[in-house]
């Protein structure tokens, strides 16, 4: 087999699901792909449901699940006339038994599609599915790069501590796959992670070895996130990103510090996400009687989110874990004030000097208050945090650095396979 110009690879980027506006994995799987197609690679993602939105020169190739978890009816079951085949019957029997699926079926689609395409693609980009199936696509001689941008026993762990009664039972039985991935990572070499904390973290959940990961740090799109002149920012106004049902991300934590912050001035909270209604957020926004202040914001393109964060006057991450925070970023890159909680990369990402934001406990809504009030008292000392934000944002985060670090673990890994004995039987 030839060996591909190191200028020109063509990539194969898997994603199982691709949210296009909320959460890490749809807005990674764009700009990573975008930014791979301006340095001249051909990049083609292979995504389930919700698919991603790409750009311009990015081929977007659906590999369709029964999308048991689709916004508008979650958890319905299709007609049986529906299902395609043995991967729909083992998707269905996971959801029907309270577990979670699609990592595995996924991995063992695009395992099938993969199959007899190897002549097509020169690497192939895993975006954290670590599923069985990929032992598949390795063992196809595709030369295989994996990013985990945390590992996902954080998340359960902390909604473990948080549930009672039958909840403990069926979270534990949510995040079964937790440990397929476990597996899966152990195998797997070279691994992609976003921070110093998450590989610290992946070695100590999933027992990787730390020789095996890579830090590449995520990035921000500088066109879209940027300081907006014309865009006068709100007295009072605070904004956050974060998924508001999921407790890992501490929204009741933040919603707790507007309610005291609301005793005291004439404050607002806009939230980009959208909580079930009924949900333990919509709920603890009628408890605190915060209606009149919380609104809740979703489906906004980027340029609607970068002028919403560059109109804020304080932006808000009260995470209890972030394996690296791109809503932290993109505030900074809007030179928006930051007010992040000291977990996870959040100090690797914001710094801990307090110099480009504040850093205070997870979970303490009392100094979540008192850091923000201190921000929105002080317009000096807002100007000039936003200013080393974004510049720090600008030394250190941009997606056309990722992808630039990226392509040189693909041609690595190309190299490695290559010269592997195994592979060059396997071509013989």
């Amino acid at each position: 087999m030839p060996q591909p110009d190191r200028h020109s690879l063509r990539v194969a980027l898997l994603s199982y699901r691709s949210k296009p506006h909320c959460g890490g994995q749809g807005i990674y799987v764009r700009h990573l792909s975008r930014e791979l197609a301006a340095l001249g690679h051909r990049v083609t993602v292979f995504s389930g449901q919700p698919y991603p939105v790409l750009d311009e020169g990015v081929h977007l190739e659906k590999i369709p699940s029964l999308d048991l978890y689709n916004d508008a009816a979650p958890f319905k079951t299709p007609p049986i006339t529906q299902w395609r085949d043995w991967i729909d019957v083992l998707e269905v029997a996971t959801m029907w038994t309270a577990g979670f699926p699609e990592p595995l079926t996924f991995s063992l689609r695009v395992r099938r599609e993969l199959r007899e395409r190897r002549a097509e693609f020169d690497v192939v980009h895993d975006n954290q599915t670590l599923g069985y199936g990929l032992l598949g696509v390795r063992d196809r001689g595709f030369p295989l790069v994996t990013t985990i941008h945390h590992p996902i026993t954080v998340d359960r762990r902390i909604e473990l501590e948080q549930a009672t009664g039958w909840q403990r039972i069926s979270k534990r039985r949510w995040y079964s796959f937790v440990g397929m991935q476990g597996r899966i990572a152990r195998r797997l070499r070279p691994i992609l992670v976003p921070s110093h904390s998450s590989a610290h973290d992946i070695v100590r959940e999933f027992g990787t070895p730390r020789s095996a990961l890579d830090v590449v740090p995520l990035g921000v799109d500088p066109r879209t996130y940027h300081p907006h002149p014309d865009v006068a920012r709100t007295p009072g106004r605070l904004v956050c990103v974060a998924s508001a049902d999921s407790p890992m991300k501490g929204i009741a934590t933040l919603l707790r510090a507007t309610a005291k912050l609301a005793t005291e001035r004439d404050v607002s909270l806009t939230i980009v996400s959208k909580p079930k209604p009924g949900g333990p957020t919509d709920r603890l926004v009628d408890e605190l009687c915060l209606r009149d202040r919380v609104t809740f914001a979703s489906g906004m393109d980027d340029a609607a989110l970068g002028r919403l964060l560059a109109g804020a006057e304080v932006a808000v991450v009260p995470s209890f874990y972030e394996g690296f925070s791109l809503p932290a970023v993109e505030a900074m890159a809007c030179g928006t004030p930051l007010v992040a909680s000291y977990a996870g990369a959040l100090p690797e990402v914001v710094g801990d000097d307090g110099d480009a934001g504040l850093l205070v406990p997870p979970g303490d809504p009392e100094e979540l208050a008192t850091a923000i009030a201190g921000l929105l008292d002080d317009p000096a000392e807002r100007a000039r945090m936003g200013a080393a934000a974004w510049q720090r944002v600008q030394e250190r985060f941009t997606w056309r650095a990722v992808a630039e670090a990226t392509a040189r673990r693909y041609a690595e890994a190309i190299g490695q396979v290559a010269a592997s004995p195994a592979d060059r039987s396997a071509r013989l």
